[in-house]
Parts: structure tokens; C-alpha cells; sequence
């Protein structure tokens, strides 16, 4: 069983509506569960991992482009060393859960 453990995250860019932050983990990784209120884009740069959904899962390669809908709880568990680009609008509020 994977332990839980969040990823790195680094600011990319900001405006008026929208961010963009970096996201990195190492293989084997599951990030926190979390919803969040709006949706956002996740834009895999590098390695594979899984999006596990409330009654689905989908993996993700790089190069995928993934919409993650918005009050839908949802963790994403890499499968290989992970870097993606998670767009998202400036007020979007996220809650976690163990």
C-alpha cells in the first residue's frame, strides 16, 4: 500500500483569472485524496500515473491532457517518476481527506 505524501508544487505563472503551478512526485506515490470547487486541466509532462476518480480511474501517459471536474473527489497515484502542469482558476478552494 502506498503511503500518502503530497507532491512538489512550484508556482509557474499568474493572472488576472487563471495559475499554473508544477506538480512532481517520485514513482509509487499517492497524493492527497482532495475536491475541489472548480475544474481544473492537468497536463502530464513526464511519467504515468493513475487519477482515481469516485467510481472510475483513468490513467494518465505523458503528453495526456486531463479535465478534472470540479466537486468530484479525486487522487492521483504515479506508477513512474511524475511531473505535470495543473491549470487552474485563481479562486478554486480545495478540501482533503485522510
Amino acid at each position: 500500500m502506498n503511503v500518502v505524501t503530497n507532491p512538489q508544487v512550484k508556482l509557474l505563472a499568474q493572472g488576472k483569472s487563471f495559475m499554473a503551478k508544477e506538480m512532481a512526485a517520485n514513482a509509487g506515490v499517492l497524493m492527497p485524496k482532495h475536491v475541489s470547487t472548480e475544474e481544473s486541466i492537468l497536463v502530464i509532462q513526464k511519467g504515468k500515473c493513475v487519477i482515481h476518480l469516485e467510481d472510475s480511474a483513468q490513467i494518465l501517459n505523458q503528453g495526456d491532457v486531463f479535465i478534472v471536474p470540479a466537486n468530484e473527489k479525486h487522487q492521483i497515484e504515479t506508477k513512474e517518476d511524475f511531473k505535470a502542469v495543473h491549470v487552474m482558476p485563481n479562486g478554486i478552494e480545495f478540501e482533503f481527506f485522510k
